[in-house]
């Protein structure tokens, strides 16, 4: 499992590991690591012209203690310090004593046009806000050059703790972060920006907390918590799923609802709703009732909304229910809160960012540009877990408020974005619900998978959300055999 921690806590260990080294050594260590990745990205260091961009502290210090490094390799490489009277003067000793430049910032523009790698050290994991206009100006002559561009431990102009981007910034092609990641190399717009993320281990491990800000399952977080049926299993142990979805208007998000739940590995779907004849057509191993939820028969889980047009009466009586319920589309917006808030048995709600926007009250690009606190904030307000869809979808559970972990999936591809997708994701979410799986794990689990298998259904080229529900079990089988 990857993890990310605050720049409070990032500092803070930072500094107890300090008090147990050598003055300098863990910068020591992380220039280190920063000129590998510099000396990798460039292929051959040797005659390569390197610009090192150096704001004040710790972070312009790394760049300048690399660029020492590669300096004495047979670089050239000249410094643009944007804060001369507050640059880390060991790091610039370090740099003029094996050979390398310092280059006022007025001719900065034409080194940079011939650099054929650009060191962002400019702002460091504190910073708030977007560049300043020198250094803004510095930044895009390096986008227009064609250098690599390697930012240390964060690229200037994004915000750490939160994935936000509030103004210029830079888009880096490799980012080289030292000890854990930071929330803003997972989470976007901020993940946009950070390229190929290198993580260099400076000691810190011993010091971080258990508990980090930010958790990225990976293949074997994944496979851990796959619902394995056994030698014992019927449909009601592997779980019985209730769909409540699709109208006369929407019949589609019934049927891509229950591929999704069928896919999913539920032992049996009932389905309540007017769209029977089209999920029988389509899959008719489903149990249709046309009696309601109440009536349906035993489940161990429900979703509830997916083109459920205005029939908020099933929405409520599905919440009435003592399982656990995951609200998508329509029944997000025709829920009560206070009905959530009340239930006693988990709820999962999937909302995208124009559905979270409508639910926070603000708009759609709010959300966009802090998926991180609107996730959170919509836990804390519904006392639920949230899976916030998206370029990074995040899950959060009622705890994330007060501090709990956030996950961010890694798995997701732009051809998701396509009609229905998310009423398979609701289906195999609520499968996995209906297995046993926390909302928690059941929301990060079915997002891992539903990622994956949008990637093996498209592998470049367009798909429609069915496809993504039939890639389900091979993405399952990836997941299962990688985690071994």
């Amino acid at each position: 499992m990857r993890t990310a921690f605050s720049v409070d806590t990032v500092r803070s260990a930072e500094r107890e590991l300090m008090g147990r080294l050598p003055e300098g050594a863990l910068m020591q260590r992380a220039a280190a690591g920063l000129a590998v990745a510099c000396a990798q990205a460039l292929g051959r260091v040797y005659g390569r012209r390197v610009v090192l961009l150096v704001g004040s502290g710790d972070n312009g210090g790394d760049a300048l203690y690399a660029g020492a490094r590669l300096a004495r390799r047979g670089a050239g490489v000249s410094a643009v310090l944007l804060a001369p009277d507050r640059v880390h003067a060991g790091g610039l000793a370090a740099l003029r004593r094996a050979g390398g430049a310092v280059v006022g910032v007025e001719a900065a523009d034409q080194v940079v046009r011939r650099a054929d790698l650009v060191v962002d050290g400019i702002v460091g994991i504190g910073g708030k806000g977007g560049l300043r206009p020198d250094a803004a100006a510095l930044v895009e002559a390096a986008e227009r050059s064609g250098a690599v561009v390697v930012a240390v431990d964060l690229p200037s102009g994004v915000e750490a703790d939160s994935g936000e981007v509030r103004g210029s910034a830079v888009r880096a092609d490799v980012t080289v972060t030292f000890g854990t990641h930071k929330p803003g190399l997972l989470i976007d717009p901020a993940r946009e920006h950070a390229g190929v993320v290198r993580l260099v281990d400076i000691g810190l491990g011993d010091v971080l907390p258990a508990a980090a800000e930010l958790e990225a399952l990976q293949h074997t977080d994944v496979a851990a918590l796959l619902p394995e049926p056994g030698g014992a299993s019927d449909k009601y142990r592997r779980g019985v799923v209730g769909i409540a979805a699709g109208s006369a208007r929407y019949p589609g998000a019934a049927v891509l609802a229950v591929a999704g739940a069928l896919r999913g590995g539920a032992g049996a779907v009932r389905y309540v709703g007017p769209a029977g004849e089209a999920v029988l057509a389509r899959f008719p191993e489903t149990l249709v009732s046309d009696r309601g939820p109440q009536k349906a028969g035993r489940v161990q889980a429900w979703v509830v909304g997916p083109g459920a047009g205005e029939d908020a009466a099933t929405v409520a009586e599905v919440l009435a229910t003592e399982v656990p319920v995951l609200l998508d589309a329509d029944g997000l917006r025709l829920a009560e809160r206070e009905a959530v808030r009340g239930r006693g048995a988990p709820t999962l709600m999937t909302p995208h960012a124009g559905e979270a926007a409508a639910l926070l009250g603000v708009t759609r690009e709010e959300v966009e540009g802090a998926r991180l606190a609107a996730v959170r904030e919509l836990a804390g307000r519904y006392a639920a877990t949230v899976l916030l869809k998206g370029s990074t979808t995040l899950v959060a559970g009622p705890a994330a408020p007060g501090g709990g972990p956030v996950r961010v999936n890694a798995t997701g591809t732009p051809w998701l974005a396509t009609a229905g997708s998310g009423d398979v994701l609701s289906g195999l979410a609520g499968s996995l619900l209906a297995a046993g799986l926390s909302a928690l794990d059941a929301g990060s689990v079915a997002a891992y998978l539903h990622g994956l298998a949008g990637r093996l259904a498209a592998r470049g080229a367009p798909v429609g959300a069915h496809d993504v529900a039939e890639a389900i079990p091979g993405a399952w089988r990836d997941v299962r055999d990688g985690g071994r």
